[in-house]
């Protein structure tokens, strides 16, 4: 056997990311779903609950902020670790390095940008 160490992977990050943007379009995604897409057209909430200027000081909270954070981030690394292995088996393997930095590095810079705007908020 050799004392040669095997390399660190950064999969288990990109696994952990996954499976918590999984978790989170599983279990919180429909409620939203339900909420903006369904009950508030149909008039099953009150009025000005998802007005404007209410979403915006409710963004603008640190627990609001806390919130919504993770439920954006989480999304984007699921999605781009979906695309990335589903190229894959659309038959994508050329380069597969390229096409690794741009799904994650997409994902990254859609956490950044998310980031930005909470704090600009």
């Amino acid at each position: 056997m050799s004392n040669q160490s095997k390399p660190r992977s950064h999969e288990p990050i990109v696994w952990l990311l996954f499976a918590a943007g999984g978790m989170v379009a599983a279990m919180l995604m429909p409620a939203l779903v339900l909420i903006t897409g369904i009950g508030a057209p149909l008039g099953l909430l009150a009025e000005d609950s998802l007005s404007y200027e209410r979403v915006i000081a409710m963004l603008g909270s640190p627990v609001g902020k806390l919130l919504a954070f993770p439920l954006i981030s989480l999304l984007f690394w699921h999605a781009m670790h979906r695309i990335f292995h589903g190229l894959h088996d659309l038959g994508i393997h050329a380069g597969l390095a390229y096409y690794r930095v741009l799904c994650y590095g997409f994902a990254l810079l859609a956490t950044l940008l998310t980031a930005g705007i909470l704090f600009l908020i």
